[in-house]
């Protein structure tokens, strides 16, 4: 006869169902040796264990840096964060030292998505105030981009970059941009709006050929490797 992991585990313990329900969806709970984090897990004569350490806490919502590939722009969004967001794909050098579990990986909702053809820092979420901050403080928040451009650019060129004016009868802000290679051009720009880079480029006789997000606000890509992810560290704001 089999029995709910979170039933069999309250009685043995003894705590109450919701104790168990936490200590199961928090990784503490080991059936015949494996962790199982599904509180609806049927067992019957096997082994149940907390693991040392274990606490009933509610599991907090999180937030995802992943160093996107180009070409997400293109696909249905549930399909690629199945795919990017995982436990395999999780950077091993995070410097949260949080262990995924089941459980972040639920109801993420991306913001402020990539646009085709671009790839770097892409930001998926459970946590509400995230959603909110980078939806509605969108125009307030300065991303950093690099560009990789082919053609000549002076010191007049950039100068107009500098100064926004991407064309006669539109000014945009002024952004921050240098040079970080003949080829490369780094962007800092506040309330970007899609297509802003390539028509500023275009408008000094640049060809873009490629985009890499590598800030939003506070909080940077840094050194996770393309096509892992590491979580939002504690104090970091965007």
């Amino acid at each position: 006869m089999t029995e709910r992991l979170s039933k069999r585990l309250a009685r043995q313990l003894p705590c109450s169902r919701r104790e168990a329900e936490l200590y199961i969806a928090g990784g503490w709970v080991t059936v015949d040796g494996d962790v199982v984090e599904e509180p609806q897990f049927k067992v019957a004569e096997q082994r149940v264990e907390l693991r040392p350490g274990a606490r009933a806490n509610e599991i907090p919502p999180v937030t995802l840096l992943v160093h996107a590939p180009a070409g997400l722009a293109l696909r249905d969004h549930t399909e690629w964060v199945r795919e990017l967001v995982a436990s395999g794909t999780h950077w091993q050098d995070d410097p949260t030292g949080l262990t995924p579990l089941k459980a972040h990986f639920r109801g993420l909702q991306p913001m402020l998505t990539l646009e085709e053809g671009a790839s770097g820092l892409l930001v998926v979420t459970q946590d509400r105030r995230v959603v909110r901050r980078l939806d509605e403080d969108t125009a307030r928040l300065e991303q950093e981009v690099v560009a990789e451009v082919d053609g000549t650019l002076g010191d007049e060129q950039l100068e107009i970059l500098r100064q926004g004016n991407v064309e006669p009868g539109r000014k945009l802000a002024p952004c921050k941009v240098s040079r970080q290679s003949e080829t490369h051009l780094r962007f800092a720009v506040k309330g970007m709006v899609p297509g802003q880079i390539e028509a500023m480029c275009s408008s000094v006789g640049l060809t873009v050929r490629g985009l890499k997000r590598l800030r939003i606000g506070g909080v940077s890509l840094g050194r996770v490797p393309p096509g892992q992810w590491r979580y939002l560290k504690t104090g970091e704001r965007f």
